[in-house]
């Protein structure tokens, strides 16, 4: 590795070892001495994350009773938002077109979630002719991902191959099983094994042998880079050895829970297949798949995630949250009965809260003059409003973070309904990033008073 000199080490410094490779976290020493922040290599990057959610939300739950100014306490949805409410920005009203049928065309609804990130109606289409757009997070990627070890991650909790979704009226599956596409025809699988993305990460090329190899002899991909680490250490200031130390105790917990998973998941319920390295809970999954994307943004191997928590159909229950037998997409045809809209809200506010553990990792993360969270977007909604009707507008949208300094949280924005399509917030999100664009898929043009 390339050692700390007397004026600084580079930002892209990393450790190896066999098989492994160790990509580090900002550290005062990339830092020239004497040098503004924003004049060295070192300066904050933008990062995003877009995070999808089917089936709309319970109607009176989440949209603030009043525009502009957020209050400290915040709709019942949102509620894990409240310590971040400063950094949050709620957006009601907007229309999602792209999630209604062609004209012409039957269908839809549930079987585009492909176009949440691009704002086009997809190619009705069974087969392997699919078509929609090429969705933000891979334009933002090409922008600012391209020098990263990843240009982009793309995460899931809900194998594609689950009972879910029957990929019906017409539209092929590949529309439920991701919502990042490279281009308008190249989607994007997005990883379900944590393990696999670890390995995405640390694994310096090395086979799956050599590194099983690697694993049963280190034990931790940290104990092949102890004297790296040491020396490193040593040769450190104060507050480095303090930011070193606290990322690789990140790495050996993320490395604990992933022995753990696939442990577990040698003993998987008879009616159910989990795949080796994939924890059988659904909290223990989304909260491991995020601590590996906080990770990888605080170490800059990635500035671009995605992560679907959910395939559209889903009759999946969630025992952690308040509603725990209730299966999402049965309890979001609510039929307008209080009680069944009261369930419904209560798994809402559960994803939001897994949505929450992730903002609270990288608000804790130092990132230069800043945070993690200072420093990036979170994009987090879905493309149904009252799912028990079946519409696209009213759908609910929040937007997390700081942006450096381009986003002003602490606010309510309502739109009037049925006149702003989303494509209009995806075209405002991509200026932020300097990728400027006329339009996007079915954008009128950029979102008002973002």
């Amino acid at each position: 590795m390339t050692f700390i000199t007397k004026k600084h080490m580079s930002r892209r410094t990393v450790l190896r070892g066999a098989g492994a490779t160790l990509a580090l976290p900002l550290l005062d020493a990339m830092i020239p001495a004497s040098t503004a922040l924003a004049q060295t290599a070192a300066t904050p990057k933008p990062r995003f994350v877009g995070c999808f959610v089917p089936h709309g939300a319970a109607p009176g739950y989440w949209v603030p009773a009043t525009e502009g100014k957020l209050e400290a306490t915040l709709p019942f949805n949102w509620k894990p938002l409240e310590p971040f409410v400063n950094q949050t920005v709620i957006m009601s009203g907007l229309h999602s077109r792209s999630a209604e049928p062609p004209p012409g065309a039957t269908g839809a609804d549930h079987w585009v979630a492909a176009a949440f990130m691009c704002a086009v109606k997809p190619k009705k289409t069974a087969g392997a002719d699919v078509q929609v757009g090429t969705t933000i997070d891979q334009l933002i990627a090409q922008k600012i991902g391209q020098q990263n070890l990843m240009p982009s991650m793309q995460l899931a909790v809900e194998d594609p191959g689950a009972n879910s979704s029957n990929c019906g009226e017409g539209y092929s599956c590949t529309y439920t099983n991701t919502i990042s596409w490279s281009t308008p025809t190249d989607p994007l699988p997005m990883e379900l094994n944590p393990q696999v993305v670890f390995e995405r990460m640390f694994g310096d090329g090395a086979s799956v042998e050599q590194r099983a190899k690697r694993r049963k002899r280190d034990g931790s991909i940290l104990d092949s880079l102890t004297s790296s680490l040491t020396r490193l250490r040593t040769e450190s200031s104060a507050p480095d050895r303090v930011r070193i130390d606290n990322y690789t105790e990140n790495v050996r917990e993320i490395e604990r829970r992933l022995s753990i998973a696939m442990e577990a998941s040698t003993v998987a319920p008879t009616d159910m297949s989990v795949p080796i390295g994939v924890p059988q809970t659904f909290d223990e999954h989304i909260k491991l798949q995020f601590d590996l994307m906080a990770l990888a943004f605080q170490a800059d191997i990635t500035r671009v995630g995605t992560l679907l928590f959910a395939r559209d159909l889903t009759g999946r229950t969630y025992p952690e949250s308040e509603a725990p037998t209730s299966g999402f997409h049965g309890v979001s045809h609510h039929g307008e009965d209080p009680r069944q809209i009261a369930l419904l809200s209560k798994i809402n506010q559960y994803h939001v809260k897994m949505l929450a553990h992730l903002i609270e990792k990288m608000a804790k993360t130092p990132d230069g003059d800043g945070t993690l969270l200072d420093h990036s977007l979170v994009l987090y909604g879905s493309n149904m409003g009252n799912s028990n009707q079946h519409v696209h507008y009213d759908v609910p949208h929040v937007l997390v973070g700081g942006m450096n300094g381009k986003l002003k949280g602490g606010r309510h924005l309502a739109y009037p309904q049925k006149q702003v399509p989303t494509g209009n917030l995806l075209l405002s999100i991509l200026d932020m990033y300097d990728t400027h664009q006329d339009s996007i898929g079915d954008s009128t043009g950029r979102l008002e008073n973002l």
